[in-house]
């Protein structure tokens, strides 16, 4: 290959690598701005995420946190803060509890996660009485777009739970299939992984695996095909599960991938993102409301990505909540 054509072909991979990302931000894009209270944005690196997904047309950011931090975040970044709302809080517990009672009081659709640690938003969105729970476990979904995998992946969960029981894990997977179908997946194929493909009394996430199998024949998970359990290859590669014999609707075509626990999910989506130079768009679902997670290592694709989702996904839980509504009225 020339050197023309060798850098021609690198220009080309480089603009396809985050078409399933820019597909997300379209759709988003075509939807009314999300309402998003950002939670401490007082870093340059969660403050520009804010804005330039503001830019795109993706959110309506309303800033949460002591102003003169804001402010210097701003002024060090160069970045013009001077049209966009902001809420005054003393300090980051204050500014995760200021942005959660703006989502409470109808002022704001979303959260997004600034300057602030995880747990201290977290604490917030959870407490009883002024929280954003709901009857369903709050887990974490990674939307990955891995350059070599021809469809968008969630994982789940890698942030959130760190040893989840069968009943969390089937709140866990009710909650991905919705958010899948937020984005429009045109099939929802769930792999429950495990280390192997075969029930095994001595690897309890195996047997887990099966529990929620049946509990999706039995109506208990609806809205996708949930197989289990599988090992990464053959839930991923068709040749793996050729080889193995398995015929299933969902070996070798999952685009939902369910781990064991947090050590599994966070291991695999790392080594996706190092490894295979994939991107992870964070998202925290089953609160009221969707919670964007961005880290100070996201690219500016993956946080752009994850204010879509969020976007796809509050729609998709307004319009549902707008069909119950008008079914009660009948």
């Amino acid at each position: 290959m020339t050197a023309h054509l060798a850098a021609a072909a690198a220009q080309d991979t480089q603009h396809n690598r985050h078409a399933k990302y820019d597909r997300l931000i379209a759709a988003a894009q075509a939807l009314p701005k999300l309402k998003v209270a950002v939670a401490h944005p007082c870093d340059d690196v969660s403050l520009r995420a804010a804005l330039e997904a503001a830019d795109l047309g993706l959110i309506e950011p309303i800033l949460v946190g002591p102003p003169a931090k804001i402010a210097a975040a701003a002024a060090a970044g160069q970045l013009d803060i001077s049209k966009v709302r902001q809420v005054a809080a003393a300090h980051s517990h204050e500014a995760a509890e200021k942005a959660v009672a703006l989502v409470r009081c109808g002022e704001a659709d979303a959260l997004m996660k600034g300057s602030l640690h995880t747990d201290e938003l977290m604490s917030a969105v959870v407490a009883r009485d002024t929280g954003l729970r709901t009857a369903r476990r709050i887990s974490h979904c990674f939307v990955m777009d891995v350059p070599s995998h021809p469809d968008a992946l969630i994982i789940t969960d890698a942030a959130i739970n760190i040893a989840p029981s069968l009943e969390d894990k089937a709140h866990i997977v009710q909650n991905a299939i919705e958010l899948a179908h937020a984005l429009s997946f045109p099939e929802v194929r769930v792999a429950i992984l495990s280390a192997m493909e075969t029930v095994n009394p001595a690897v309890p996430s195996t047997i887990e695996a099966a529990a929620l199998c049946k509990m999706a024949d039995r109506g208990q998970i609806t809205g996708a095909i949930v197989d289990g359990p599988l090992a990464l290859d053959n839930a991923i590669d068709l040749g793996s599960a050729a080889i193995k014999h398995i015929s299933s609707p969902v070996a070798g075509r999952a685009n939902v991938l369910v781990v064991p626990d947090l050590e599994a999910g966070n291991m695999l989506a790392k080594s996706l993102s190092f490894l295979a130079g994939a991107d992870a768009a964070g998202i925290v679902v089953g609160a009221r409301v969707p919670i964007i997670l961005t880290s100070r290592a996201d690219s500016a694709p993956t946080r752009l990505a994850s204010c879509a989702v969020a976007a796809l996904l509050a729609a998709a839980q307004q319009a549902t909540a707008r069909a119950a509504a008008k079914a009660l009225e009948v």
